[in-house]
């Protein structure tokens, strides 16, 4: 079972946007074999970093409004948001520690 959170355009404002610990979202699809190269990895950082970041995880086939409004052109895609603003966004299969840098300085 995963510890990622599941993310929608109904939850984004609460769980993003208002969110009190930064927030990385992946954008990603069921499809997508990059995707689930990372998963595991997303699983465990945010198992890792309970209580100091939310992972949070927008399938694009469901979440296309999502995926549109952040200019999502390749998945997987990570985007980093703190205070309500993304911070920071990458693309590809990432390994675990270049995943955990993209956030290492904002918990």
């Amino acid at each position: 079972m995963s510890n990622a959170l599941t993310l929608t355009s109904d939850n984004f404002e609460q769980e993003v946007l208002q969110s009190p610990v930064p927030v990385l979202i992946d954008f990603w699809a069921p499809w997508c074999g990059p995707c689930k190269m990372i998963a595991p990895f997303l699983d465990e950082l945010a198992g890792e970093y309970e209580g100091k970041i939310k992972i949070a995880k927008a399938n694009i086939d469901d979440e296309s409004a999502l995926a549109e409004r952040h200019g999502i052109a390749s998945i997987p895609t990570l985007v980093l948001y703190k205070d309500g603003a993304a911070q920071a966004q990458r693309n590809g299969a990432l390994p675990k520690r270049d995943i955990e840098a993209m956030f290492k300085g904002f918990v």
